[in-house]
């Protein structure tokens, strides 16, 4: 008789089988869900600089119907500092993450400029645009 008490016994255990099951899920759930949790970062920076580009665009629009044309390349930043609260900004989406302007002379403006400048601008046109090709279409 001894030998049924000793299946009689319940378990207050897990079994290493069991945990090493919920680990696997717990692995498999974190695989999904963190790519989309920690592009957050990315996502807040191409926000940040789509709106960054419209503020600049609206200055820039701005300062056209004040004084009848756009503002030069050279000095876009000087230009629009009575329309901007602050410094003038820098793309946070892309390679060149500066606040500098580079000068286009393409209407549209449909590829980037070498130099490292974080903005394209087309003077004539008003156009203004991140210098980096996998941003510049917005």
């Amino acid at each position: 008789m001894p030998k049924l008490e000793h299946l009689e016994r319940r378990r207050s255990a897990f079994t290493l089988v069991e945990l090493v099951v919920v680990v696997l899920i717990l692995g498999i759930f974190v695989a999904v869900a963190a790519p989309r949790v920690f592009d957050s970062a990315g996502d807040a920076r191409e926000a940040g600089t789509r709106r960054s580009l419209a503020v600049v665009r609206d200055a820039i629009e701005l300062h056209r119907a004040k004084t009848g044309s756009y503002p030069p390349a050279a000095s876009l930043a000087e230009a629009l500092r009575d329309y901007l609260k602050g410094p003038f900004p820098a793309p946070q989406a892309g390679v060149n993450q500066n606040p500098a302007v580079a000068a286009s002379t393409q209407s549209p403006i449909t590829s980037p400029v070498s130099g490292g400048a974080g903005w394209v601008y087309n003077e004539a046109t008003g156009q203004l645009v991140v210098n980096d090709a996998a941003y510049i279409a917005w």
